[in-house]
């Protein structure tokens, strides 16, 4: 720590002199300029790419100017001064450092934006893209300022002992550094595990889906054990942990833990895949996406519904699609006694041909069900095949090609009638409800 803030105290020094402001003006001067010209890049490359343009080389290729121009214009800049001062036989030995500080930050800038790429479409990568990049250049930096080694020894020095365990400030960033790097790489083998899963023919959307879950959590827990290991943590220790973590899973976390392991179960089962149209309680619609804790339900209004998967084990679920994606739709209608059943049903069965949806084969069907009270009751069955595009809608063409035909043929659909009867009494007779007749109402 002595050695560190001596060599801080020597460069403070060489600063404060006037060799060392003519290397600062000339730092602060490039500094200005590549800001500036960095600022009209970012707009000229914005008004060029445009919004509409999201993915390709093109946009890769300009975007990644944008990390570069601001430290490379500012390399430049301190070349250009160094000369002069040199020129003027000027010591330029701040500057000297400034040149590899500068080449390595564009490097750095570069790499981490290309694996930002490489690693997917993020929001929070894309926000920490800038703090990866610090960090790896403040390394650099150290390494090539020479305090690398008194940095790492102040952070060792600040430990603290957790049983046999020492645990200091340096093990601490080694071990977040060490997990951020075998995590990246458990994401990069998760995601072609999953982009293979998914091309192949000979595995089901659910087991698609469950290859892709199961090797992303085993990645990560790979990850995170050996980065333990890395850092030196003996992983018995992970003992008082396991415990302490079935004490919060006893109290608090059981729903977390049995939406997980539902997830797992609905997963492996294959009872819900992705594409099936359900049914549970008052929601209708088909799965978008399974998670590890919940299920995505898209109904017709476009909205999306997030089912915990404990109870999709737990409640009664309609899968319209579990076995066979034909359904069965059913369109009640009633005909006056005075017309003909037959010709309703054959006008029925015609009727259906407004929909394409509607399959021939079973092909629709009438059906007279029995005799109400306000006519005769017949029945329309339907088949579909994609229930998932909605049923009402199905209902709702057909039966107004039925009203329509109906109408162009003279068949009557009937409503509730009533027969209103006058009884007459003769004089002299008690009537209960005090007026010389009685209306009886009897509905037909």
């Amino acid at each position: 720590m002595d050695q560190l803030q001596q060599q801080f105290i020597a460069w403070l020094q060489a600063v404060l002199t006037p060799m060392g402001a003519y290397q600062l003006s000339v730092i602060v001067l490039a500094l200005a300029l590549a800001f500036f010209i960095n600022r009209r890049w970012h707009t000229f490359v914005t008004q060029r790419l445009g919004a509409s343009e999201r993915t390709g080389i093109r946009r890769f290729a300009l975007r990644s100017t944008e990390r570069v121009v601001f430290p490379l214009l500012m390399l430049l800049f301190v070349v250009i001064g160094r000369g002069v001062l040199t020129q003027f036989g000027i010591d330029t030995r701040l500057l000297n450092v400034f040149v590899p500080l500068l080449s390595s930050l564009a490097i750095i800038r570069f790499i981490v934006f290309a694996l930002r790429r490489a690693y997917g479409p993020s929001p929070t990568l894309k926000a920490m893209e800038g703090i990866i990049a610090g960090v790896i250049w403040v390394g650099v930096a150290l390494y090539l300022l020479g305090w690398m080694g008194d940095v790492l020894s102040a952070l060792d020095s600040v430990s603290m002992k957790l049983g046999d365990t020492r645990i200091s400030l340096l093990s601490t960033f080694k071990f977040i550094l060490t997990a951020a790097v075998f995590v990246v790489a458990a994401r990069w083998v998760s995601q072609w595990i999953e982009n293979k899963a998914r091309k192949a023919t000979m595995l089901s959307a659910t087991m698609k889906v469950g290859v892709a879950k199961f090797s992303r959590v085993m990645l990560y827990t790979i990850a995170l054990l050996i980065a333990l290991d890395a850092v030196g943590i003996d992983l018995t220790t992970l003992a008082v942990f396991g415990g302490a973590l079935g004490v919060g899973l006893g109290f608090g976390l059981q729903r977390i833990a049995s939406n997980f392991i539902s997830g797992f179960i609905l997963l492996f089962d294959r009872s819900i895949k992705p594409g099936d149209v359900i049914s549970i309680k008052e929601k209708f619609g088909w799965v978008v996406a399974l998670h590890a804790r919940y299920i995505v339900v898209r109904d017709r209004d476009g909205v999306e519904t997030l089912i915990p998967n404990e109870v999709l084990i737990t409640s009664e679920v309609t899968n319209w699609s579990y076995s066979d994606r034909n359904v069965r739709i059913k369109l009640p209608v009633q005909v006056s006694y005075h017309d003909d059943p037959v010709k309703a049903m054959a006008l029925m069965e015609k009727a259906c041909e407004v929909s394409d949806r509607i399959l021939q084969d079973p092909p629709p069907q009438a059906r007279l069900l029995g005799f109400g009270d306000n006519g005769i009751e017949l029945e329309l069955r339907v088949w579909i095949i994609d229930p998932e595009t909605g049923i009402g809608n199905v209902r709702s063409d057909v039966n107004v090609a039925i009203w329509q035909a109906f109408r162009d043929n003279g068949i009557t659909i009937p409503f509730p009638q009533r027969d209103v009867h006058v009884i007459n009494h003769q004089p002299g007779s008690e009537l209960k409800h005090g007026g010389d007749s009685v209306i009886e109402t009897r509905e037909r």
